[in-house]
């Protein structure tokens, strides 16, 4: 998560990984490793695990697709569709528009406090009247587009400026009638269509305490610190955008009530008695940036507002329903629609002042995100899920990444960020945790209890990372890295306590280490580069999970340059993944090696055991074993030492000395 502080003082926040889509900071593998494994667990003639076909990946594929749908429709489920029957057993009938095309209509605009309007007849209320309105024309108004605008002063109520509410409220009528129902003469039901709806938007505003914890001073406003100790942490304040745009959308469609599909159910609305439709009227705020907003309050005299009339198509409409309508999360609360306002600002920001062009490549390269992170993330579990070495990987490094998700966890919970953030990093937490038992033995120690009651966790290193020489050179890079992380670390840590603020000792905690660990976690990849150059070997690398977390970070630095987001460490987190292509380069692969299904790529040919070929007389004899050159014979000693067969033992061939322990070959 990155932060950034809003001018109403609320913490805006975007989920970003922390090392920006590299890798984190431990490397997984899926590929063959430089090294045997020991017979018992791995034997060499044990055949390949089948690759799955590609009916099988489509079909798992659907089913995913399937469970996302399942809960989709289930949140968003509607009430009951109403039946389409009449009274009378009858289908309904569809209905047609009130004001069919071409209708002569006059439009009201009343500015009201209260939320049902009556005082038709105070001048002062009346904001606007334009008469003679053609419904469907587009080809009228200033700009022969159709629309209309009226900008005028609001003189603010006392009410409105102690956080009161104000509301819009618009009136159609057909040409010659009037809103009024108390002038029978002049008003019909089915002549007028009425909406309503409140202008001012309440923001929450939250204020930290915070201060220098050495010195007690805080640079925060005198008046903001007595408004928190007023209103408290939270404060609700009324805020105000002077533009709004009336729309009433050119539809004639014969809808059939019931039957209308949601969002758009909420603005189709027919008349009881006659079952036809009133035209739809649409209060289109969609481009009002959340940064425009200001608070009312009473320094200000009076309020600008420019209201605008236009015809809306049908299409259009109902992109802006969908994008105003209220997600499935709304049991979450109202904290959750105020941060996916802000989050929408950058994108509509982007609509509007990027290249057309540059947009179009930036949609197509998003989705192309999303898939690369749905690749690596699969293939990184499918990875642990099946791992059976451990040869080749830091295993310190997941231990490191368990650390580093629970700082992110808990410096979140610590500046409230909304719920959907603490979800998604609780579920990142508990797959680094699931990865510790597949790189460790965790049992229950029910002999040695925590105060005599619970059970105790018991850790300890798989055989396939103590037997190899990984574990020490594992160590061996965590203690070099030691030497740059920990200096690093205090010097941090120094700057954080002299020049920044903090709510308390435990926040200034959390967010050093955060802050640490967002600009240098780059780091703790480097342990890996250190194995694999002791190694000699890339053939453990996870390469897929690697290219497609990498593709991922230059998307990142794509989409910095079109939508405000910070960059992160990015550039350092290019040059671990060259230098890991480097290695892949000079370390290239030796197709006599055998991976951890004892199979290698060599001609299958070549390794035909020996065959006992029945004689003439009856007697079984040995056929010869196929002959191997010096340097094959060499080099297979070197990259696989060969562990003698049971009972078949050669007196002429010596024995393989047994591999040395990881402390004889640290003391080497």
């Amino acid at each position: 998560p990155r932060f950034a502080q809003q001018p109403d003082g609320a913490a805006s926040v975007s989920v970003l990984p922390p090392y920006h889509g590299l890798c984190p900071p431990q490397v997984t593998s899926n590929g063959s490793i430089g090294r045997d494994t020991p017979a018992e667990t791995q034997p060499q003639n044990a055949p390949p695990q089948p690759a799955p076909n590609a009916w099988q990946v489509i079909k798992g594929v659907l089913f995913r697709i399937f469970i996302i749908w399942a809960i989709s429709s289930w949140f968003r489920r509607g009430p009951a569709p109403q039946d389409q029957a009449g009274p009378g057993g009858a289908p309904r009938v569809a209905s047609r528009n009130l004001f069919p095309k071409d209708t002569l209509m006059n439009l009201h605009v009343y500015i009201s406090e209260h939320e049902h309007f009556t005082d038709f007849n105070a001048t002062s209320a009346l904001f606007w009247e334009q008469h003679d309105l053609v419904y469907g024309d587009w080809t009228s108004g200033e700009n022969s587009d159709g629309c209309y605008e009226h900008f005028a002063e609001l003189d603010i109520p006392q009410s409105v400026q102690q956080n009161g509410s104000i509301y819009i409220h618009v009136y159609f009528t057909k040409s010659g009638f009037h809103p009024d129902p108390r002038q029978k003469a002049l008003y019909r039901r089915l002549a007028t269509v009425h909406m309503s709806r409140m202008i001012n938007k309440y923001k929450r505003r939250r204020f930290q305490k915070t201060k220098n914890l050495l010195t007690g001073e805080t640079e925060a406003d005198p008046e903001m610190i007595k408004r928190a100790e007023d209103y408290g942490p939270v404060e609700v304040i009324s805020h105000w955008h002077p533009n709004i745009t009336i729309n009433i959308v050119d539809d004639h469609t014969p809808w059939v009530k019931g039957s209308v599909p949601p969002p758009l159910d909420q603005y189709v609305k027919f008349d009881a008695v006659s079952g036809d439709y009133y035209p739809i009227i649409y209060f289109n705020d969609y481009w009002n940036l959340q940064k425009d907003y200001y608070p009312i309050n009473e320094s200000l005299a009076s309020l600008p507002l420019r209201v605008s009339f236009c015809p809306l198509s049908l299409w259009r409409w109902q992109l802006y329903a969908a994008q105003s309508t209220k997600s499935p999360w709304n049991f979450l609360g109202d904290e959750l629609y105020e941060q996916s306002d802000e989050e929408q600002d950058s994108v509509k920001v982007a609509l509007l002042e990027t290249n057309p062009y540059l947009l179009a490549l930036t949609i197509i390269v998003s989705i192309v995100h999303s898939v690369f992170e749905f690749l690596a993330f699969k293939n990184d579990i499918q990875f642990w899920n099946s791992r059976q070495s451990l040869e080749g990987l830091s295993v310190r490094s997941v231990f490191f990444g368990v650390f580093q998700s629970f700082v992110v966890l808990l410096y979140i919970l610590d500046n409230e960020t909304n719920f959907v953030v603490q979800v998604s990093v609780f579920i990142g937490v508990l797959i680094d945790l699931w990865k510790i038992t597949k790189v460790m033995d965790v049992r229950l120690d029910r002999e040695h209890r925590v105060a005599g009651i619970f059970p105790r966790l018991s850790f300890k290193d798989k055989s396939t990372y103590i037997e190899s020489s990984t574990k020490v050179y594992d160590d061996m890079a965590f203690r070099y890295l030691s030497w740059i992380l920990f200096p690093l670390l205090g010097c941090y840590a120094i700057y954080s306590l002299l020049y920044l603020e903090h709510k308390g000792w435990y926040s200034w905690v959390l967010s050093m280490l955060y802050g640490f660990l967002l600009t240098f976690g780059f780091i703790t990849m480097t342990p890996q580069l250190f194995i694999n150059y002791k190694l000699k070997s890339v053939a453990h690398l996870p390469w897929r999970m690697l290219t497609y977390k990498a593709l991922n970070t230059f998307i990142d630095d794509l989409f910095a340059f079109v939508i405000k987001m910070g960059l992160g460490p990015a550039l350092a987190s290019h040059v671990v993944f060259f230098i890991y292509l480097y290695q892949r380069w000079i370390y290239r692969v030796d197709p006599t090696r055998v991976n951890e299904f004892g199979m290698s790529g060599e001609d299958p040919t070549a390794a035909i055991p020996v065959a006992e070929v029945p004689t003439a007389a009856g007697a079984l004899t040995p056929e010869p074993a196929p002959t191997t050159t010096t340097a094959t014979r060499e080099e297979a000693s070197t990259s696989l030492p060969a562990k003698p067969t049971q009972g078949a033992s050669s007196a002429s061939e010596p024995q393989e000395a047994p591999p040395k322990p990881a402390e004889d070959k640290k003391k080497d």
